[in-house]
């Protein structure tokens, strides 16, 4: 593999990265309905405003938010809301992987009865 061919996978792998916190994840869901500032999201979230500054910072290096001012408010939105089909493909993770469970507590409870 190339430097060039790899590069791609290091910035794939950034945008991945910012989105493996809960609250990350938590804050690109709800701006889906639209811009939020930062005492909003502290409202819904619970933590203090540094802690939810830093994480839409990661968001917005990562390219996924972005930002605009009002007086002295930020207002924050989706960049590209295409990263919500993302999601999509995760919860199809999750629900194969609960199906795979599933049929392997069942094949132990036939084994164990």
């Amino acid at each position: 593999m190339d430097k060039k061919e790899w590069s791609v996978f290091e910035a794939r792998a950034k945008i991945i990265k910012a989105l493996s916190h809960p609250a990350r994840l938590f804050i690109v869901e709800e701006l889906q309905n639209g811009e939020l500032c930062v005492n909003e999201l502290r409202d819904m979230i619970g933590f203090d405003m540094s802690t939810i500054s830093k994480h839409l910072s990661i968001l917005k290096n990562a390219g996924i938010v972005d930002d605009r001012k009002e007086g002295t408010t930020s207002f924050y939105y989706l960049r590209v809301p295409c990263i919500l089909k993302f999601f999509g493909c995760i919860r199809e993770v999750m629900e194969s992987n609960a199906r795979q469970s599933n049929e392997i507590m069942k094949s132990c409870n036939l084994k164990f009865k």
